[in-house]
């Protein structure tokens, strides 16, 4: 199965986590066009988190990375990423080589969406850590860069979120 991942999933080692998708190989950085990275997924804990929005318009385009997943892995992909409870599955066109092929993405419900959420700062840093190390555009990193985010009041749930993100990254 092919998943198209644009949030903290594009980061290789949190999407293989085993209550994920420890299968996931990536085929390679691609592109969803007529969409727009968002944060406007209203999560249980209140934050922001990612959606791929569909404006429509030609110029808004969301990066990220197509994984080839395992159908075994899917029951645990889907309950890790909320669907159902905040995110439904799509199948979208996503170009990868210069053709168009089909991967499953998944893209908030309506009444999910909030304005003027922001997500916290370890989850923001889930998804750059994805989009360095699968190498995405410079100017699409630093929009996300720009992106505003606040501290977690959770603080043992922060410190769990960044040591996992410690131990991911190259020495």
């Amino acid at each position: 199965m092919r998943y198209f991942a644009y949030g903290s999933n594009m980061a290789t080692s949190r999407l293989r986590a085993p209550n994920r998708a420890p299968s996931a190989r990536s085929l390679g950085v691609e592109v969803l066009r007529q969409h727009s990275l968002r944060f406007h997924k209203k999560s249980q804990d209140v934050s922001g988190k990612c959606d791929a929005y569909s404006t429509g318009r030609t110029a808004d385009v969301v990066v990220g990375v197509v994984f080839e997943v395992d159908p075994r892995d899917k029951a645990a992909l889907d309950g890790a990423e909320g669907l159902g409870r905040g995110y439904e599955e799509r199948e979208v066109p996503v170009e990868m080589d210069g053709e168009t092929v089909r991967a499953f993405c998944y893209l908030a419900e309506p009444e999910w969406m909030q304005v003027n959420l922001a997500p916290y700062d370890w989850y923001k840093d889930w998804i750059l850590l994805g989009a360095r190390e699968h190498g995405l555009p410079e100017h699409y990193i630093r929009s996300i860069e720009m992106v505003e985010a606040h501290s977690d009041p959770d603080d043992a749930r922060a410190r769990r979120e960044r040591e996992a993100q410690r131990k991911s990254r190259p020495d």
